[in-house]
């Protein structure tokens, strides 16, 4: 079931009271990538990660790591696993460096050489010497992310690892993040911000309701999400949508603008001249056309639909 996989979770259930926050959750995460976690607030991300470390008990399903059955008592195999879910905490009265070091004391058996490479690593080597209560809300982030490190783990799990980070710092993440999948680990980034996981992201799991309703690497997401918009008269809008309708009914309605009516097809930039074909075919002539990747569109549509498709 787990061949290659550094994460595999299988009818993941978890209720609190009469509120379900996962909902049979499924979901396969192969070694050496990013991968994005991606949904709404309240959709059930931070439940999922928090029962990925053993911090809370599912009412139901399965979870394995590296190919083996990972239970919450089976603490010794979190050593492969390093995690930062939601906010930091650290003793403010310490400096970044003697945090790290007490994390340490409190783990596998960490070097002096390895907390210094990690404070290189996530840029805090100049203010290391410095107490935690004088860092910035990206700083202590940016700890958090070498205390998660600190183990050499084999997975990584983050969540929303660009909360405060300003925009400089987003940056330096997703290189730190991409790099370290290029040594083979892997990264599960969890976040609500598309753009972000856009960018960084090998595969994609899309959340809603405790159910995942989309898993795909990001490349056949971004096709799935393409789309063509044609302009033509408006007296022939109507031909227009009749003689489309076979390569996919348009979501939206058409827009409006001097040159006539923009209509959406739903395929990828590569099928545009099918577009153009069927509209000739049709005797109907159009005098624009564009191409783009509405990957927000198709994650809006499949969050607001959790029963769409998967």
């Amino acid at each position: 079931m787990s061949d290659g996989l550094a994460l595999a979770v299988r009818g993941l259930r978890k209720r609190y009271g009469r509120q379900v926050a996962l909902d049979g959750l499924e979901m396969s995460v192969p070694e050496g990538i990013v991968y994005g976690f991606l949904g709404p607030n309240g959709a059930g991300k931070t439940t999922t990660m928090r029962l990925l470390v053993g911090l809370i008990r599912p009412d139901a399903g399965t979870m394995e790591l590296f190919g083996r059955p990972f239970h919450q008592g089976d603490r010794r195999r979190l050593f492969e696993v390093g995690a930062l879910i939601e906010s930091p905490s650290f003793y403010p009265y310490l400096s970044g460096r003697r945090n790290l070091e007490a994390l340490a004391a409190v783990g596998a058996p960490v070097s002096r050489a390895r907390i210094e490479e990690l404070l290189e690593l996530v840029a805090l080597r100049d203010r290391a010497g410095d107490k935690v209560s004088t860092y910035s809300l990206g700083m202590k982030q940016r700890l958090g992310i070498a205390g998660a490190l600190l183990s050499d783990p084999r997975l990584l799990l983050l969540d929303e690892p660009a909360n405060g980070l300003d925009p400089a710092g987003i940056v330096a993440m997703r290189a730190t993040l991409r790099n370290l999948a290029a040594t083979g680990k892997t990264v599960f980034v969890s976040s609500h911000i598309l753009g972000e996981v856009r960018q960084m992201a090998d595969v994609v799991g899309i959340i809603a309701a405790g159910r995942l309703v989309r898993e795909a690497p990001m490349d056949a997401l971004l096709r799935d999400a393409g789309r063509v918009r044609v302009r033509v008269a408006r007296a022939e809008l109507d031909a227009a949508r009749a003689a489309l309708a076979p390569l996919g009914q348009a979501k939206a309605e058409p827009t409006f603008d001097d040159g006539g009516a923009w209509l959406g097809v739903p395929v990828g930039r590569e099928r545009a001249a099918d577009v153009t074909r069927a509209l000739a075919e049709a005797g109907v002539f159009l005098s624009g056309l564009e191409t783009e990747g509405n990957l927000e569109a198709l994650f809006l549509e499949l969050t607001a639909d959790p029963e769409g498709m998967r």
